[in-house]
């Protein structure tokens, strides 16, 4: 290999060991001014995407000990998104932009050691973003606690209807 492609692979493999999440994705087609447009609103969330050689990201994979990624579909033109935060609001944003521009589809994935393919990218896509999960849970985790004062608050409150009756009861006569 040439100093240029190890610089490269080296590269490469500093981005997806760096990265909470990758996403591969076909770009064939796509016109200058929307790829631009994608780029951007992967910016806005902390996102980055770069056009690579399939060669290089199966060899900076290999240097990772990623298995699987020779099975993910690397053929034709492919961008590597990756970056950190919320992968969920990505892969949304990728599935969102194809349905814009039908030529932009995601391959494959690589999340928290895992290789995904596309169908697992949509159904990643489906999911809310982890501030509402983490809201959910919170919830689910309240709910015992809200259900029994509910049933304390109510015995407490019969008691304080009886009484109450008893005493309208006495007072009229």
């Amino acid at each position: 290999m040439r100093n240029e492609q190890i610089f490269l692979v080296k590269s490469i493999s500093g981005m997806i060991a760096d990265a909470d999440y990758v996403f591969f994705i076909n770009y064939a087609g796509i016109k200058v001014k929307d790829f631009s447009d994608f780029r951007n609103q992967l910016a806005e969330l902390g996102g980055s995407c770069h056009v690579l050689k399939n060669t290089l990201i199966l060899k900076a994979a290999e240097a990772l000990n990623i298995s699987g990624v020779d099975k993910a579909g690397l053929t034709g033109d492919t961008a590597m998104v990756y970056g950190k935060g919320d992968c969920g609001a990505v892969a949304k944003l990728i599935l969102e932009f194809g349905k814009k521009c039908d030529k932009v589809k995601a391959k494959s994935a690589f999340i928290e050691g895992a290789v995904l393919d596309a169908g697992a990218v949509s159904e990643i896509a489906e999911l809310p973003s982890k501030d509402v999960l983490r809201a959910m849970l919170l919830g689910v985790l309240q709910a015992p606690a809200r259900n029994l004062v509910s049933v304390l608050n109510a015995k407490a409150a019969s008691i304080l209807n009886v009484l109450n009756a008893y005493k309208e009861k006495i007072e009229q006569k």
